[in-house]
């Protein structure tokens, strides 16, 4: 069964990192966003089972990102890809419904060990 796999980062080369990092024979359909609003919208047509999330982005920030798709009791399973590690951010992102953080750049093995952890994979 294909997976839709969101990426949501205002980077262009980050978002094709994050897809080439994705673990090889994963069955995903990929869509792209550069911020939250377009994140939600893809997320509300089925397009983000499993959401990578940046948190600093224009428009919309991973943060209001992940309190959007809290309150509107969103299907998605977010793991917020950012280089602030900072314990805080960390933190709220988990108690915004964030299943798991990774530090950019993004490590595959990490990615796929995270999502066997949630048994995405």
């Amino acid at each position: 069964m294909t997976t839709p796999v969101l990426i949501c980062d205002d980077s262009n080369f980050a978002r094709k990192q994050m897809a080439r990092s994705l673990p090889d024979g994963w069955d995903v359909d990929i869509t792209f966003a550069c911020n939250g609003e377009e994140a939600l919208q893809a997320i509300k047509e089925g397009k983000g089972e499993v959401v990578f999330l940046d948190l600093t982005m224009p428009v919309m920030d991973g943060f209001e990102t992940l309190a959007n798709i809290k309150s509107q009791d969103l299907n998605a399973m977010v793991i917020v890809v950012s280089g602030d590690i900072q314990p805080e951010a960390r933190q709220r992102v988990k108690s915004l419904g964030a299943i798991d953080f990774i530090k950019k750049p993004i490590n595959k093995n990490k990615a796929e060990l995270i999502l066997k952890e949630f048994g995405i994979l």
